[in-house]
């Protein structure tokens, strides 16, 4: 008697141990109709496939392939890969198939921080075949992205753009360093790519020292970030690829890495804040510390995949950000139309000292700065 009183008291403590993380993961299961990351993700991963090249949403073809297309390339490629749909994959590969012959023209020079984030694409297309074609295009942009400055292009730049330039490569980061918060989803994603595809240290060590270099000198004290020094706004989108570009190197940082605790430092700080400034609906807003300015959906993208990446992982508390990262998620399938097509994404923006300005941009619908996080995100629900 004695021994089933013992064994029923530990079962029951053992089950009420467990209604805390069963209802955690709770969070991240049980979707209402239309709204699970597997349908979604597959919606819009196929919209992507059945798309020509993207051209920020103007009608010509672009005269190479766009950052946008390639964030969206990269997150139907890895939401293929966590659901299991060999089929998708097979669309993926082939849409890459013309790059090696007619459509080479197509691929990005490095030469610039924006197209250069192309090579995670190639890269991640080796990770998933182990098709050695793909190894070279990858391999030759990101080692692109760390060589030494020609005279010929340092020559090129204005005195104070050359200073800058020399001084990063002093100091051991990318001649493309320009200390704009979107470069930390730009570099750090192609040098991620190719530290999983080669396992070379060296890729991930210039991501680690950049993105450390990035938060030393733009994070705010409230862990957000200005659009830029002279603009101390809180750009969604541009606070969305730091958010973003923190969780994706994250997953790849090793543990003892003299950079890890830093950058862990800023994303969770960064993520604290937002989590005070989601709207009662689920969304971040145009302005994230401005509840008039309108929700948009790039940015909540951005911070639901940032968020959900860090519970997985368990960077973050699961009781505290993972009912955050689902209202997000559910709050941004609303605005995704019967064609797979997201709106509200704000259109690609310079910056400006200028309130009205950012409340005044263009709100694009299928726009793929907006398509891209809902991949990244539903890839990041089932991983």
């Amino acid at each position: 008697m004695r021994t089933r009183l013992i064994f029923a008291a530990c079962a029951a403590a053992l089950t009420l141990s467990l209604i805390p993380k069963a209802a955690a993961q709770a969070d991240f299961k049980n979707w209402p109709k239309g709204s699970s990351p597997s349908g979604v993700g597959k919606r819009v991963a196929e919209r992507f496939v059945a798309s020509p090249h993207f051209n920020f949403m103007r009608p010509t073809p672009p005269r190479t392939i766009t950052y946008p297309e390639t964030c969206t390339w990269y997150g139907a490629l890895t939401f293929a890969k966590v659901s299991k749909d060999r089929e998708l994959t097979k669309k993926l590969v082939a849409h890459f198939e013309p790059l090696f012959g007619p459509e080479a023209s197509l691929i990005p020079s490095a030469d610039h921080v924006d197209p250069s984030v192309f090579g995670a694409v190639p890269f991640e297309l080796y990770i998933q075949t182990r098709d050695a074609r793909y190894l070279p295009v990858g391999k030759r942009i990101a080692d692109r992205q760390w060589a030494p400055p020609t005279e010929q292009r340092l020559a090129s730049l204005k005195p104070e753009d050359r200073q800058r330039v020399e001084q990063a490569v002093k100091e051991g980061l990318s001649q493309q360093t320009r200390f704009w918060i979107d470069d930390m989803y730009m570099i750090t994603a192609l040098q991620a790519q190719a530290f999983r595809a080669t396992g070379d240290r060296t890729y991930i060590d210039r991501a680690g020292r950049e993105m450390a270099a990035y938060l030393d000198r733009l994070q705010q004290p409230n862990g957000l970030f200005y659009h830029a020094p002279d603009v101390p706004f809180f750009w969604g989108r541009g606070n969305g690829w730091m958010a973003a570009g923190m969780a994706e190197l994250l997953r790849s940082l090793p543990k003892d890495h003299p950079n890890r605790a830093r950058v862990r430092e800023g994303y969770r700080k960064m993520m604290a804040t937002l989590l005070k400034h989601q709207g009662a609906d689920g969304m971040w807003r145009q302005l994230i510390d401005r509840p008039e300015s309108w929700p948009e959906t790039s940015s909540t993208g951005m911070f639901t995949f940032a968020m959900v990446t860090g519970v997985k992982e368990g960077w973050l508390d699961r009781k505290t950000y993972g009912p955050a990262a689902r209202k997000g998620w559910l709050a941004l399938v609303k605005y995704i139309n019967a064609d797979g097509d997201i709106s509200e994404v704000c259109e690609g923006t310079n910056k400006k000292n200028d309130y009205q300005y950012y409340m005044d941009r263009k709100r694009n619908v299928g726009d793929l700065h907006g398509q891209a996080p809902i991949l990244w995100s539903a890839t990041a629900f089932l991983r």
